[in-house]
Formats: structure tokens, sequence, C-alpha cells
């Protein structure tokens, strides 16, 4: 069960069998039923959640109870809210369980000694907030400036095993379009491809 994070922290550092013992000494498997909280907005973010198995969303509630969703976090996916989790702030945003998930729990007292142990984890948790970061600003940045199109693109992109697995609905917040229109650009990216693959094959 520990094998795909173990794997995870392999692709930015090597670690002995003495560093892997003291990281597999700290790890928390915790099981979540689907629609299960695992932050509530408001209060402070405490761990950092390795998803080995099932599907997190990351979203806001705003005034009205409309639900934003700002990520998901599939399988091999980090989940937390940063700031909150950092800065030991309450947090703006609420994490709930998509569908039945494994979650791998490393809390931030567990990283701190992680720290003091090795400055390879610190190197890997600071490679990992910033490849979270460098997303986020991509996120803000498409939701700003790219067109519906290619923001669905680009959910197809970043997360090719969710859209037959999450509803309609939760990709249509994510995009801040709504589900009719999301039907739509289905219909539409479905046909450019189709056109472009008859293209290629004629030549």
């Amino acid at each position: 069960m520990y094998e795909p994070i173990l794997n995870n922290f392999a692709k930015d550092i090597t670690l002995n069998d003495d560093e892997r013992a003291h990281l597999l000494e700290r790890l928390e498997l915790k099981e979540y039923k689907k629609k299960d909280k695992i932050l509530l907005a408001g209060t402070i973010a405490k761990e950092l959640n390795f998803v080995v198995e099932g599907c997190l969303r990351i979203y806001h509630v705003d005034e009205t109870g409309k639900e934003h969703s700002v990520s998901f976090f599939p399988e091999g996916w980090w989940a937390t809210d940063l700031e909150s989790f950092y800065s030991k702030t309450p947090s703006f945003y609420a994490i709930d369980a998509l569908e039945d998930s494994k979650i791998i729990a490393l809390g931030h007292n567990k990283i701190e000694e992680l720290y003091d142990l090795s400055p390879k984890f610190e190197r890997f948790f600071r490679i990992l907030t910033q490849k979270g970061y460098i997303i986020y600003q991509r996120r803000m940045t498409s939701a700003l400036f790219r067109s519906a199109e290619t923001r669905y693109r680009n959910f197809q992109n970043l997360f090719p095993s969710l859209e037959n697995r999450i509803s309609k609905k939760l990709i249509a917040s994510y995009l801040g379009i709504t589900p009719e229109f999301l039907s739509l650009l289905r219909k539409t990216v479905r046909s450019k491809r189709m056109v472009k693959s008859s293209g290629q094959n004629l030549g």
C-alpha cells in the first residue's frame, strides 16, 4: 500500500534504507467514503494527503451557497490547502472525497521531524510546493485569459482519467461554465478531433 508514495518520493529524491524507514514510520493510512469531508473550511489543514486510490476535490462555497471547484486530486496527487497547512491559519477551502478513497496522511509535525533527519526531505517538500504553486498559477491564468474550450482541453490533459469518473456538474464548476455549455463543448471538441483524424487518415 505504501509503494505508490515511495515511488512518488523517488521521482525527486533517492532515499537510503534508514531514510525510507523513517518516512514509513510517520505515514498514516486513512480510508474515506464518497462525500466524506477531509478538510472543513475555517479549520486548519494539519496534513498533507497522498491519494493512493480514489479522488478528492478542493473547493470554496461562496456567500450564496454556490460551490466553486478549484482542483481535483486523483491517484498519485497530494492534497491539502497549502496556505493553511504552512501558515497554520483557517482554510478558505474545503476538501472532500468524490469517490471511496485511500489516503496516506503526513502531519505537519511529522514533516518537521523528517526535515531534521535528512535535508533530502526538505528538498522533496520544497519541490512539491513549487509544483503545486505552478499548477495553481496556470489554473488562475487559464481561468482569466483562456477560452472555455482551451480550459476544457487543459482539464483533459491535466486529469486524463477523470472525465468519466466525476459528474458533469463538478467539471463545469471547475471550468467556470454551466453543465449545458459543457455538453456543447464536448460535442465541439469531439467533432474537431474526428475531422482532424479523418484528415490524417486521408493524408
